[in-house]
């Protein structure tokens, strides 16, 4: 049986770039129904919770018009109420009356993909949607992953990042608005959150972003000492803050150049 050393396809997801690179040696009859899967998953989460579809479930329910059976829905609200409390209503899915689970669907659905893909036997894999990265296994016998923290706004890499096993999430190209104000939060250029699941550290990095500058580093600190859960953030002039955890998956721990 021939196996190959993985296969890569690209795609759009969200309105945002994302391609799916599988770096198992696998059957080439296997690999094609794996990454056909996947990209169907990611379409049919888009035309369920796209805030921008007139027939999406989200805009059903903001309209109050009859939903279908979908677990997966109730699952997201519930993670987002869960998400808001754990962030103090800094994540708030609920904006201006209207559900928009935006700042916590994207990475969720790459987790569920990332985890869908383990389970097909795809073990060792990158997943990479606009700036929100998952990884699992290795990207060669071995060798971590080796994956690039960018600023959204000026394409900048601010962190070389080396896993396994891990979740990326920046939040920083999308308007994000401040819940407490209702206005859009400009004081932040990005903030990046690593840690074990990408839904959580979507969430966390959507938070942070609205928080903005000091009150994200005293969230991102707290958070850092508590759990698994690491931050970058980068101020609107190029300065950053960096939870001391980011140095082990970053070598030496310091800034690139560019």
């Amino acid at each position: 049986m021939t196996t190959f050393p993985g296969t890569a396809r690209a795609g759009h997801f969200m309105g945002a770039q994302v391609s799916v690179d599988i770096r198992t040696a696998l059957p080439a009859r296997e690999l094609t129904p794996v990454l056909d899967h996947a990209f169907r998953w990611l379409r049919w989460v888009e035309e369920t919770f796209d805030p921008d579809d007139e027939d999406s479930q989200i805009v059903r329910l903001n309209r109050g018009q009859t939903l279908r059976q979908v677990p997966e829905l109730v699952e997201v609200l519930h993670r987002c109420d869960e998400m808001s409390e754990a962030t103090d209503g800094w994540f708030d899915a609920r904006i201006n009356g209207k559900v928009d689970p935006s700042g916590y669907i994207k990475g969720w659905a790459l987790e569920r993909l990332s985890r869908a893909l383990t389970q097909a036997g795809a073990v060792d894999h990158l997943i990479d949607a606009g700036g929100d990265i998952r990884v699992r296994g290795s990207v060669a016998p071995g060798k971590r992953w080796r994956i690039g923290v960018r600023d959204p706004r000026t394409g900048v890499v601010r962190r070389i990042l080396f896993a396994h096993d891990l979740a990326i999430a920046t939040s920083g190209r999308a308007k994000i608005v401040n819940p407490r104000t209702g206005e859009i939060q400009q004081g932040l250029s990005s903030v990046t959150v690593l840690g074990p699941d990408l839904g959580v550290a979507d969430a966390y990095a959507t938070a942070m972003y609205a928080m903005g500058p000091v009150l994200a580093r005293r969230f991102a600190t707290e958070l850092a000492a508590e759990g698994p859960y690491q931050s970058l953030i980068v101020n609107v002039d190029g300065q950053d803050f960096g939870t001391p955890g980011l140095a082990a998956y970053s070598g030496t721990g310091r800034l690139l150049a560019g």
